[in-house]
């Protein structure tokens, strides 16, 4: 069994070993894979979830994440109550097992087979992806579904914005919600990009090192998966060859709107 564990832990941050071992206690031949998103963004986890969980890995693997920012209800807490504990079965078998808030379930929800709430105690502890949650996620991942409870309907769950950062990866790359197929600009057209409060001139490409040197380009990026009948979705890239496009734009964080706000369609 392969499990991604992604989280809002921070980087680095013990937590991560924490739940690992709790983990670990139901299956100890698992291995466990990190990945730290911002705090409380549920975008970048969203994100993540689909990348990892929708394109080829390991058959038997599961993904657990835990990213609650407490928002479902804006009220004094009570026991450290948050968002309900999900379940969700992509196309290929992969199991998805983590808090449902903000836009963790948006990139999955029109693909899964199935999305249900899972019977545990919403609060119990500030550490519930530690104490409370691992339990429930390892019956899960191990065909125990004694605990799945009632189905969420798609509907119930918020689209993805098409208009965000969702990721900055390490070569300052900024990949973005825009979904490349409603893309309708012929290749090397002038675009004028603003990104937070920054605005870039910028060439769209149909392949990101087909730009020269020192041109950021707006282009398709290497994220994205299939959808059920077979046909890519890709997400639209910031790349900057030679250089880094999240200097470029100010240093935005994720979440941040993205936005073109001219072609020159004759270039």
């Amino acid at each position: 069994m392969l499990i991604s564990l992604i989280a809002d832990y921070g980087t680095g941050d013990p937590a991560f070993l924490e739940v690992t071992q709790r983990l670990l206690l139901a299956m100890p031949t698992a291995q466990v894979h990190w990945l730290s998103v911002p705090p409380f963004n549920t975008l970048a986890t969203g994100f993540w979830i689909a990348q990892l969980g929708l394109n080829p890995g390991n058959p038997n693997r599961l993904i657990y994440h835990n990213c609650a920012p407490r928002q479902d209800d804006p009220q004094a807490r009570r026991n450290n109550e948050g968002e309900g504990l999900t379940y969700v079965l992509l196309p290929n078998g992969v199991k998805v097992v983590g808090v449902n808030a903000g836009y963790t379930l948006s990139f999955v929800k029109s693909l899964a087979q199935t999305i249900h709430m899972v019977n545990v105690d919403r609060g119990g502890s500030q550490f519930r992806s530690r104490d409370v949650f691992p339990t429930a996620a390892m019956a899960i991942a191990q065909a125990d579904f004694r605990l799945v409870g009632d189905p969420i309907s798609a509907h119930d769950i918020p689209d993805v914005p098409g208009d965000r950062i969702a990721w900055i990866d390490g070569y300052g790359n900024i990949k973005t919600t825009l979904a490349a197929h409603t893309m309708t600009l012929a290749p090397q057209t002038k675009v004028v990009v603003r990104v937070g409060d920054v605005v870039s001139d910028a060439v769209y490409s149909d392949g990101s090192f087909r730009v020269s040197e020192g041109t950021l380009a707006l282009a398709p990026g290497s994220s994205g998966w299939l959808d059920p009948n077979g046909q890519p979705i890709r997400w639209m890239e910031l790349f900057l060859r030679g250089g880094n496009a999240w200097e470029r734009f100010g240093k935005p964080r994720i979440g941040q709107t993205v936005s073109i706000l001219q072609t020159d369609v004759e270039s």
